[in-house]
């Protein structure tokens, strides 16, 4: 079996967990209550600036051109299209210029990037791959499956943060990032197993945040 099979093996519960989330459930019926999307869609607005410089280190450290090349391509997808969908889902969901720009991240959502920002910046460029491959491929699997069960939601938001997370939009990165993790890296076992394990806990926290509006005690 291969490095990633054996950990998607090992972590089937919590891939499952993160994977097929109430988050999920709910976004592909169209029955997840719009204020657990905005509060989701905002720390995502807030965390999206960390993949930004896991990406730009990936670029930095990537062995040869054609490595850089699929990195810089993620980053160029994240600052340019992306960017415009924020906007304009914010406008659909009745959130402020106000709302989004002074949005704080959340404690899980700080503590994610906190530990994805760490990584890229410590770490090498294989361990760079193994946490977008968790990121990325955990978010390709229940997008490509909503797809095949042609979930249709009656609100266009929905629909098309679906559609982001496809085959067509993320299959390429996800099964290059597979490839090399598999056929090209030199990541030990245990430091590959530490940040699958560790990214698919916080990916599986970030939906549950979604719905208890989370936020810092003050005291």
């Amino acid at each position: 079996m291969t490095l990633t099979s054996n950990l998607k093996l090992k972590y089937s519960n919590l891939w499952e967990s993160m994977t097929h989330h109430k988050f999920v459930l709910e976004l592909g019926e169209g029955s997840l209550p719009e204020n657990v999307f905005k509060n989701y869609f905002l720390q995502d607005y807030v965390f999206v600036n960390d993949l930004v410089t896991v990406a730009s280190q990936g670029i930095a450290k990537a062995p040869n051109l054609n490595s850089a090349s699929i990195f810089n391509n993620f980053l160029v997808g994240i600052l340019d299209p992306e960017n415009d969908l924020f906007l304009r889902f914010f406008k659909e969901l009745g959130a402020s210029e106000d709302d989004y720009s002074s949005a704080k991240a959340s404690p899980t959502t700080q503590a994610f990037g906190d530990f994805l920002v760490r990584t890229s910046l410590e770490g090498t460029f294989d361990d760079i791959a193994m946490i977008l491959y968790v990121t990325e491929g955990t978010y390709l699997d229940w997008g490509n499956r909503l797809l095949i069960e042609k979930a249709n939601p009656n609100n266009a938001v929905y629909k098309e943060w679906i559609d982001l997370h496809g085959p067509n939009v993320l299959g390429e990165l996800v099964n290059w990032l597979e490839d090399h993790l598999n056929n090209k890296s030199k990541i030990s076992e245990k430091r590959a197993e530490y940040l699958f394990q560790t990214a698919l806990r916080y990916e599986y926290l970030f939906w549950e945040a979604s719905y208890n509006n989370e936020s810092w005690f003050n005291g």
